[in-house]
């Protein structure tokens, strides 16, 4: 077995046919198939169900294809390593709306700036179907809040553990958390996401009975409503840590109630290392609520 075959499988996985692997390889398609022949011939096991047209990949066939993407990115990174180039190739990023408020974009820029020849793509979506593409290898790490449905074969990791924070609108005298909530509107997080449920739990723990005046599903939107004085709300820190326009700001929760976002990928990720500095630019980028751990070193030109 060699990452010439290895490549090859691939490209036909991810091309659909021998023949538009074979463009992509610059191999003839009769070469396509002897390495595909010589590969299964070595692992003892078709990879390919031929009887349908084009012949598609068999269940052990989605088995080695996820090993041929670790093995080939682990051998991309370390030719990399070896040599002293600077890291190269893309980082496939998936986050939730909430987490992508500053902190996100910043954390890209600044590893960008570290690992100037570094290629980011990244994709926006419900945690549910991120996490899920982590698993299929279609991501190399999900940005998602702290999130029940992570399986055991995937690290999740807290990058910030912040406050949240009741808000009113400019001018609002200063008051009672439960006296503010239930004199004025309020306008609620309506997103099914950990962050709304650990928002109506500790209101209902509390006994708070508030007058929903609108039910939004994203945090910045909210905070818009309540700078016009549409009502109050309760949002995380970081969505009014640098601008707060003039709002009324209060702790919300007793104690204080905190929410975590992290990273989610594969512990055997080949661009673990990679991952562990944007974890800690995330950490970096969330102030004095970010949370960081130890980083291995990575070789630059």
């Amino acid at each position: 077995m060699d990452t010439r075959q290895l490549r090859t499988f691939v490209a036909i996985a991810e091309h659909g046919t021998f023949a538009r692997a074979a463009l992509i390889v610059n191999l003839t398609p009769s070469a396509v198939s002897q390495q595909v022949h010589s590969l299964e011939q070595e692992l003892d096991t078709q990879l390919f169900n031929r009887d349908s047209r084009p012949p598609s990949l068999n269940l052990q066939g989605l088995k080695m294809l996820e090993t041929a993407k670790q093995v080939l990115a682990l051998v991309d990174e370390t030719r990399g390593v070896l040599s002293g180039k600077q890291i190269t190739g893309t980082l496939n990023i998936g986050s939730v709306r909430t987490s992508t408020i500053g902190l996100l974009p910043r954390a890209i820029v600044a590893l960008r700036q570290e690992f100037p020849e570094l290629n980011v793509n990244l994709r926006v979506g419900m945690s549910s179907t991120l996490i899920s593409d982590v698993n299929a290898d279609r991501l190399d790490v999900a940005v998602v809040a702290e999130h029940s449905g992570v399986s055991r074969d995937l690290l999740w990791s807290p990058f910030i553990r912040e406050p949240l924070v009741v808000i009113a609108p400019p001018g609002t005298p200063p008051m009672p958390v439960q006296q503010l909530l239930e004199t004025l509107p309020f306008v609620r997080f309506g997103s099914n996401v950990p962050l709304g449920a650990m928002i109506n739990n500790e209101l209902a723990r509390l006994g708070i009975a508030v007058k929903d005046i609108a039910e939004i599903d994203t945090v910045p939107a909210i905070v818009e409503c309540v700078a016009a004085g549409l009502g109050a709300s309760i949002v995380p820190n970081i969505a009014v840590r640098e601008n707060g326009r003039d709002m009324l700001t209060l702790p919300f929760g007793e104690p204080q109630v905190f929410r975590q976002i992290g990273m989610i990928h594969r512990p055997s990720s080949a661009k673990a290392e990679l991952l562990t500095a944007l974890h800690n630019k995330l950490a970096e980028v969330a102030g004095e609520f970010g949370v960081y751990r130890a980083e291995p070193s990575l070789r630059r030109s």
